[in-house]
């Protein structure tokens, strides 16, 4: 779809990949979460991807109690479109994942388009040292498990959170999640524009070359025609290479400390806002333009900021 040389900017402040050990950086308590988003805002993200996290150890935690107090703040000190994801981790149920999106009925909440190997453990070639004790294993432990997002479980996102007018950041990992998105079109269960989010460079799903970026574009393009905005994310230092490639054949772009934690070569990111401006710098440079929170909201067909459960 058009969207009349705007770019949505997306920002994903903390995730469930990243452990704290990682960065003294990444956001872990609800105060240091809205603050992240409230800044990336701040800086030109028109949408906040958000994970929750144990704020006494940092671990993931989908809990409603974990997502309600930076869900009001953030709503308090800024307009921009908050999504919540159904994610999670892959450590957590189907219900546990969806559990804040039906009670909160955002705007935009993630929906990843299928089961797969999700592999972090590479990062303890890197990482050597660990403040807690379920870092290591956590990591470790995604050599032999397997994020689940059956076609089951993808249904009951969506019948869930059918009637709180939630649109989904639909997370596309590989080309054969763009083929599973069409199968649900075709039962009537997602209707248009769909908001695709193509990930790149997680081990597991497609890679970062530009032919990939490229392919998955096509193939979209083929299958959803006009009914689609297309957006990014490239995972670690192809975040911001993969935005540009995206950004020159129009589409959107998803940046924060949940993709990457970095701003340079060996230069860890203060902050997702750090990156947003970055990535501004990229879209203007190219001669489009940042959307706005209310442009995000025309161009994706959202129901507004005042309909939400929070």
């Amino acid at each position: 779809m058009a969207n009349q040389n705007k770019i949505i900017i997306t920002c994903a402040v903390t995730g469930s990949i990243h452990t704290p050990s990682m960065s003294p950086h990444l956001p872990v308590s609800a105060e240091q979460i809205a603050q992240a988003a409230i800044e990336a805002a701040e800086a030109g993200a028109a949408i906040v991807h958000l994970h929750a996290r144990n704020p006494a150890d940092g671990r993931p935690d989908q809990s409603t109690e974990a997502f309600a107090p930076f869900l009001q703040v953030i709503k308090q000190r800024s307009d921009c479109v908050i999504n919540i994801t159904t994610g999670g981790a892959a450590t957590m149920s189907v219900e546990e994942r969806v559990k804040p999106a039906a009670t909160f009925a955002p705007e935009v909440a993630s929906l990843n388009m299928g089961s797969m190997n999700f592999g972090l453990y590479p990062m303890l070639e890197r990482f050597k040292t660990f403040e807690h004790e379920w870092e290591r294993p956590y990591l470790e432990g995604s050599r032999d498990r397997i994020f689940r997002n059956t076609f089951g479980d993808i249904e009951h996102i969506l019948r869930t959170c059918a009637e709180n007018g939630t649109r989904f950041e639909i997370e596309c990992y590989d080309i054969g999640h763009l083929y599973t998105l069409a199968h649900f079109v075709d039962r009537g269960l997602v209707k248009a524009p769909f908001f695709v989010q193509s990930v790149f460079g997680i081990l597991g799903g497609i890679g970062t070359h530009p032919e990939d970026v490229a392919h998955m574009k096509r193939t979209a393009d083929r299958l959803f025609g006009n009914d689609y905005h297309w957006s990014v994310l490239g995972a670690g230092r192809s975040q911001l290479p993969i935005a540009t490639q995206a950004i020159a054949l129009g589409g959107n772009v998803r940046v924060g400390l949940e993709d990457s934690l970095w701003i340079g070569k060996g230069q860890l990111a203060k902050s997702s806002a750090e990156q947003v401006r970055k990535v501004r710098q990229i879209i203007e440079g190219l001669g489009a333009s940042v959307a706005t929170p209310d442009e995000a909201r025309q161009i994706l067909q959202l129901k507004g900021g005042d309909k939400v459960s929070f």
